[in-house]
């Protein structure tokens, strides 16, 4: 078996790679899939940034939080399709009320 070099990414990388996680609220699988690195490795970078960061009430989520944060964010995007739906079908039925003249 060939030896295989382990890649390495710079302070600044990993940081920004971090932030990505931090700010956006997307989830580590998804922004890790976007740069190309490891869930665990970014999950990793994600703690460091947030001990280097002060943590505090600001610091990582706990698991139940995290939980709920994604139960949450599944309900907006539930709610938003819902509204779009209605806003559409209110749109549909509203068209349907006030009959073109001359057309009966």
């Amino acid at each position: 078996m060939g030896t295989s070099k382990r890649k390495t990414y710079t302070p600044e990388y990993r940081r920004e790679a971090a932030r990505l996680v931090i700010d956006t609220g997307r989830t580590i699988v998804a922004v890790a899939g976007e740069i190309g690195v490891g869930a665990q490795l970014l999950g990793r970078w994600v703690q460091q940034e947030h001990a280097r960061a002060g943590g505090g009430p600001d610091g990582p989520l706990e698991v139940s939080e995290r939980a709920e944060l994604e139960r949450l964010r599944r309900e907006v995007a539930e709610l938003r399709m819902d509204n779009e739906f209605l806003g559409k079908a209110a749109a549909f039925f509203a068209s349907k009320q006030n009959p073109r003249s001359g057309s009966r």
